[in-house]
């Protein structure tokens, strides 16, 4: 399955040393930084298969705290090797260049969590992990009506019990 858009940025011209090949925006240290740039450009937003708005926050939390000091990046060497780890999963699971920043199944978390302790935020609270898996349970057992059909009343009970902190 393809991403639901394809990656184009003709405004950073062809000498650009970021380059897009097979849908892949090549190379980003953690999906956000062009190594060879970093910190002065940044991506926020490029991952799919996400929850999005979680992980566009604590995207943009992490470069806010790398662009204000409080946050450091590692050097470009060691960002390369990050990368280059990421492909080599990619290749281990026989999985093409394009799904490089594909999240499903389940790393959207792994990553999230890193972000957040980046920042010195708690991780995603379980039970939006454990809603985010029941979602996708129910959306595989009944695909044309996964939204109308819920069993999550325990998932919901815990959510409202964690929102009552913020009132």
């Amino acid at each position: 399955m393809l991403s639901s858009y394809l990656y184009d940025f003709p405004f950073l011209g062809d000498d650009s040393t970021i380059t897009v090949d097979d849908n892949c925006v090549d190379p980003l240290y953690k999906h956000v930084f062009p190594i060879e740039v970093a910190p002065d450009l940044s991506f926020i937003g490029v991952p799919w298969k996400v929850i999005p708005f979680p992980l566009f926050e604590l995207q943009s939390k992490w470069v806010a705290g790398i662009l204000s000091g409080r946050i450091k990046l590692p050097s470009k060497d060691e960002m390369m090797e990050d990368v280059k780890a990421i492909y080599s999963r990619l290749e281990t699971r026989g999985w093409p260049k394009r799904y490089t920043h594909n999240f499903s199944g389940g790393y959207q978390f792994e990553y999230d969590d890193w972000l957040a302790e980046q920042c010195g935020h708690p991780p995603i609270e379980e039970w939006r992990k454990l809603m985010y898996a029941a979602n996708a349970k129910n959306k595989a057992a009944r695909p044309e009506r996964y939204r109308d059909e819920w069993d999550d009343d325990g998932l919901v009970a815990l959510a409202n019990e964690d929102f009552k902190k913020y009132f």
